[in-house]
């Protein structure tokens, strides 16, 4: 695999459209940052990490809506890729649909959503967005 956090994210785009509760995904510390981020920002449900083998699991219960059982992650995208890494730096940080939604950064200072790094006033590089 050359690409693990795109993994990750086609795992929970496609867990949404088949409409599965969990989704499973092998783990690593940027995959368990991700997970973090969207649990607190409630696009998840709720998580769990699993050590067992050498890698170990990362269960997502998936969040939807109770009555019209539409997800709360419409959107989640790749932007950087192993190929095309995309930096930008403070003064460029985006803005996923006018601050409704959410891009997830890798910075010096850790993974973090956009809205942190613009408080913080630092740039990275931009994982993904998520809204």
């Amino acid at each position: 695999m050359t690409d693990p956090i795109a993994d990750l994210l086609t795992r929970i785009r496609n867990g949404i459209k088949a409409k599965h509760k969990v989704v499973e995904i092998p783990a690593s510390n940027m995959k368990k940052g991700i997970t973090k981020i969207l649990f607190e920002k409630g696009y998840i449900l709720n998580y769990k990490f699993e050590d067992e083998g050498p890698q170990g699991k990362i269960k997502i219960a998936l969040k939807y809506h109770p009555e019209t059982k539409i997800p709360a992650i419409r959107i989640i995208k790749s932007i950087s890729t192993p190929g095309l890494r995309k930096y930008v730096g403070k003064e460029e940080l985006p803005r996923v649909l006018n601050g409704l939604g959410i891009a997830i950064m890798s910075t010096s200072q850790g993974l973090m959503t956009d809205k942190e790094a613009r408080v913080r006033s630092i740039g990275g590089e931009v994982v993904c967005y998520v809204y």
